[in-house]
């Protein structure tokens, strides 16, 4: 279907085919984009290591009893999912003060320091850039909000147990409600979406790409996680 038929929809990282019975056909594409670091690059090789990780992700959070919309890897670079509409903003979990909460939050935490307790916020998915959103918004369009930030909560606990000694400093997630208003994470976990730290410090993640690292070592970088997760 991927090499005779258009896709239905087409984003910065995914092309998505809509299948019978409420399922789609995804692929993703090599992208890397940083607004903040005006990068946008196609970077070979790592879609397959995005879906590496994605596919062992997805079985660890299906696992754990956390919903999950991806169903079969069928490609180096193309999956099964449970299609759901994606809403226009994502929850993001931080464990350390980085990114976007020293940058917008300057004085508040040093860059890198632990949370006492991860922080969960959602954000509006608008081009150029991604805004925070003030949760009452989300309640005014009748969203399970707590149950979204709970649920993000238990996908953090998963990862960072399953990761360790990975330390996940934060990531983000999409969640779309089936039919019967179950929520369920339709977003892709992995690299391009976390950041992680080996035990030595080092990036694992699209850190590498937003400090200007070429797309042969962020592919090296990339294929470390995979040596110490199961």
């Amino acid at each position: 279907m991927a090499r005779t038929t258009e896709p239905d929809i087409v984003g910065r990282s995914k092309r998505l085919w809509l299948l019978p019975g409420g399922r789609c056909l995804v692929q993703i594409i090599p992208s890397l984009r940083s607004f903040t670091y005006q990068r946008d690059e196609m970077v070979e090789r790592t879609g397959p290591l995005r879906l590496d990780f994605y596919e062992k992700a997805a079985a660890r959070l299906v696992a754990a009893g956390v919903p999950c919309a991806f169903r079969e890897r069928v490609s180096a670079d193309h999956y099964l999912a449970d299609y759901c509409p994606a809403p226009p903003f994502e929850v993001i979990v931080k464990n350390r003060a980085t990114g976007s909460t020293t940058r917008k939050y300057p004085g508040l935490f040093e860059d890198g320091a632990p949370l006492p307790r991860p922080v969960v916020k959602f954000d509006y998915r608008v081009d150029p850039e991604d805004q925070p959103i003030g949760e009452d918004y989300l309640r005014a369009l009748g969203l399970p909000v707590e149950e979204m930030r709970e649920r993000s909560l238990a996908v953090n606990d998963v990862l960072r147990s399953w990761l360790h000694p990975v330390e996940v400093w934060d990531f983000c997630l999409i969640f779309g409600q089936t039919e019967d208003g179950e929520l369920t994470v339709i977003s892709e976990i992995s690299q391009d979406c976390m950041r992680l730290r080996h035990e030595d410090g080092s990036p694992l993640d699209k850190d590498l790409f937003r400090k200007g690292v070429g797309g042969d070592e962020i592919v090296n970088q990339w294929s470390r996680i995979l040596d110490v997760i199961s």
